[in-house]
């Protein structure tokens, strides 16, 4: 993406006949928000001063007695935004507190900056580079409630292999077959085509896109390795997109994991590596390939693992996906090409420039700032305590006895142990000051909040097991 100076943000503005210009940053939880103003309220002074908004309405921010934040624009992030009519001009912000004029702690775009800073502190690196490979769905329709006398779900795709009647677009993909067949039983082919062109106009290098395994209109789109900053701004606008691109066709784009029982969830694979001074830190002649430090790394990730997954997984609904049978790793191990491994090291290519762990657990609802720069403090520990990772495990877990498994340490099976594990596990986060207590405590009360709206819900498949008993 181009990096644009206030001036050249201020010229382009003109160049263009921009009329709005659209703010954007990310809750606490990595959902998106915008404040929209004239483009004649734009000037060099918006740059320094920002814009004013009541931090008391953003999910997991202020009190209400000290609700006023500001939303400083950073003009490197600036792109047209394809959708928007009048032209729209957007840019992510930084946010400030008003008073003291320093960085808000909740804002999650500072502690993946905090954690970039951390990582050349170290001395280590100068770059961690992250390319995140994020799944979805495409529905035809989409209904869903609660309410006091009932709760539902229900999706529908013209693809779905559920919807076996013979019609005029009589071509459906069966359960795990949907990686790739071509059209027309690729239904979503030219929509995530679009999808890439846009990305592609807004400067983010889109690499393949395909029909990911399962049916109904499930999808992938890779997009090539940055920064981690660079590439978390970056998910954003790709979430985006394809919500935006869907939603133009009177369709419904969803990352959750789990939508379909019976099929592959949303997951987001997430390649990591480490450089410096232009060098690939993680090649080298050990396993696979990879260097010393790319084992302490993976050692790092792998002790820290079931606490990760409070930022990498961070929904309920996440660990539906983490279960045996669906291509999601259950065991905290490592391996070459294995991809029932929670780290896998890809072998596609014996360049040093290439090798990279892919971390296999991630999943699309994490909010990217947070997930990413979770994910390098763990390998920083790693790489800074010596952790070797043990012997890899080039088995398929999924099939082993119970006596082989028995010593391969497991993620947790729930968000509730997710968040017992960061509990007892967070000390490596907090080096640098990258993350905060504050930060860490709220995440744990909301995501206790999210369980407990759920926790008093009868499962509708409850009355299919127990209605009659």
């Amino acid at each position: 993406m181009p990096k644009y100076s206030p001036e050249e943000v201020l010229s382009l503005i003109e160049q263009e006949g921009v009329q709005y210009v659209d703010l954007r940053f990310s809750d606490l939880f990595g959902q998106w928000q915008h404040l929209t103003i004239p483009a004649y309220e734009l000037s060099l002074s918006t740059f320094e001063e920002g814009k004013g908004f009541d931090g008391s309405s953003i999910r997991g921010w202020q009190s209400i007695h000290e609700s006023d934040m500001l939303a400083i624009p950073d003009p490197t992030t600036a792109f047209i935004d394809p959708f928007m009519e009048p032209k729209t001009l957007v840019m992510i912000c930084d946010i400030y507190d008003p008073i003291t004029r320093e960085r808000y702690g909740r804002d999650t775009r500072y502690i993946a900056q905090k954690a970039e800073q951390y990582l050349r502190q170290t001395g280590i690196g100068d770059t961690a580079y992250f390319g995140p490979e994020a799944e979805f769905f495409i529905f035809d329709s989409v209904e869903f409630g609660t309410s006091a006398n009932y709760a539902f779900w229900k999706v529908d795709s013209e693809e779905g292999w559920w919807n076996r009647e013979i019609t005029s677009s009589g071509y459906k993909i069966p359960y795990k077959r949907g990686y790739f067949p071509v059209p027309p039983v690729d239904k979503s082919h030219a929509l995530r085509s679009e999808m890439v062109s846009i990305m592609s106009q807004l400067g983010i290098v889109v690499e393949l896109h395909h029909h990911e395994v399962a049916t109904a209109g499930q999808g992938e789109i890779d997009i090539r390795y940055d920064s981690l900053v660079n590439q978390a701004d970056k998910m954003f606008i790709y979430k985006y997109v394809v919500r935006m691109v869907a939603h133009k066709y009177g369709k419904f784009a969803t990352f959750l994991p789990k939508v379909l029982p019976n099929d592959n969830g949303n997951g987001m694979h997430t390649h990591f590596s480490i450089w410096k001074d232009g060098q690939n830190l993680f090649a080298g002649s050990e396993y696979a390939g990879v260097s010393e430090i790319c084992l302490y790394a993976i050692g790092g990730i792998l002790k820290h693992g079931p606490a990760l997954t409070a930022f990498t997984n961070p929904t309920i609904n996440s660990y539906h996906r983490l279960v045996p049978g669906f291509e999601a790793p259950v065991r905290l191990a490592y391996s070459a090409r294995n991809r029932s491994a929670a780290i896998r090291i890809p072998t596609y290519s014996q360049s040093p420039k290439a090798k990279r762990i892919e971390i296999r657990f991630p999943d699309p609802t994490c909010n990217p700032y947070l997930a990413f720069s979770a994910i390098l403090m763990a390998a920083i520990d790693g790489i800074e305590n010596k952790i070797h990772p043990g012997e890899p495990f080039d088995k398929d877990i999924y099939s082993l006895p119970p006596e082989e498994l028995k010593d391969i340490p497991q993620l947790p099976g729930s968000l509730e142990e997710s968040l017992k594990a960061l509990e007892n596990d967070f000390e490596f986060l907090l080096k640098g000051g990258v993350f905060t207590e504050d930060l860490i405590q709220t995440w744990i009360e909301a995501k206790r909040k999210e369980i407990d709206e759920i926790r008093f819900i009868p499962h509708p498949k409850e009355f299919e097991l127990y209605f009659d008993i």
